[in-house]
C-alpha cells in the first residue's frame, strides 16, 4: 500500500512537472507575441512627430503669405513632456481643419546634427538653431514670423495640461495679429535669427 502511495505521488509529480513546462513554453510564446506586436507598432509611434524643416525661410514665408503663423517645438529625443505636448496639443491641432488655416506646425531637436536652412537662408544643424534661440527647456514652442523673428511670448515647459491650450491659443493669436499688422517683435524672445 505504502508503494502505491508513492507511486501515485510521483505520478502526480511528473505531471505538475510537465504542466509547468508547457506553461513556461506557452508564457513564452506569448511574450514573444507581445514583443513583436510592439515592434510592429513601433513605426507608427516613430510616425507622430511634427514635420521638420528643411528650409524655414521658404516655409515662413509661404505660410505668412497664406496668414499663417509658424510654431516651431523645440524638443529632444526621449523628453516624455515633449511627447505628452506632441500628442496632447500639437498633433491633433495639426489636424484640426481650423487650426490648418491659422499655424504651419514644425519640429526641431535640440540636439541634431540634421542640416536646415534658417531664416537667413543659410545651412545650419537643428541643435545650432536651437542655441541661437536660446533654448534650454524642452519643450519650447515659438511662433515666428518669416524672418525668424518671433511673433509671441515663447511658450516654455509643459506639465499640465489645465491652461496650456489656453495659453497656446493665446501665443497663436498674437502671433497671427503681429503678422496682419505687418510687425514682428523686435522685444520679444531671445535672439533673433
Amino acid at each position: 500500500m505504502r508503494g502505491a502511495v508513492f507511486k501515485e505521488k510521483a505520478v502526480s509529480w511528473d505531471n505538475g512537472v510537465r504542466f509547468l513546462r508547457h506553461m513556461h513554453v506557452a508564457l513564452a510564446m506569448l511574450a514573444g507575441g507581445v514583443i513583436l506586436a510592439c515592434g510592429l507598432c513601433a513605426p507608427a509611434r516613430a510616425q507622430q512627430h511634427l514635420a521638420e524643416p528643411a528650409d524655414l525661410r521658404a516655409s515662413a514665408t509661404r505660410a505668412a503669405a497664406e496668414g499663417r503663423a509658424v510654431p516651431v517645438l523645440f524638443a529632444e529625443a526621449g523628453c516624455p513632456f515633449c511627447e505628452r505636448l506632441r500628442r496632447d496639443y500639437l498633433l491633433p491641432l495639426q489636424r484640426n481643419a481650423e487650426y490648418g488655416r491659422k499655424v504651419a506646425f514644425f519640429e526641431v531637436d535640440v540636439h541634431a546634427t540634421k542640416p536646415l536652412r534658417d531664416f537667413a537662408g543659410v545651412e545650419v544643424t537643428q541643435a545650432q538653431l536651437a542655441r541661437r534661440y536660446g533654448i534650454r527647456i524642452m519643450p519650447t514652442v515659438l511662433l515666428l514670423g518669416p524672418d525668424g523673428r518671433p511673433l509671441a511670448e515663447p511658450l516654455v515647459g509643459y506639465q499640465s495640461s489645465d491652461f496650456y491650450g489656453a495659453y497656446l491659443d493665446q501665443r497663436i493669436d498674437t502671433a497671427l495679429a503681429a503678422l496682419q499688422s505687418g510687425r514682428g517683435s523686435t522685444e520679444i524672445g531671445r535672439a533673433h535669427v
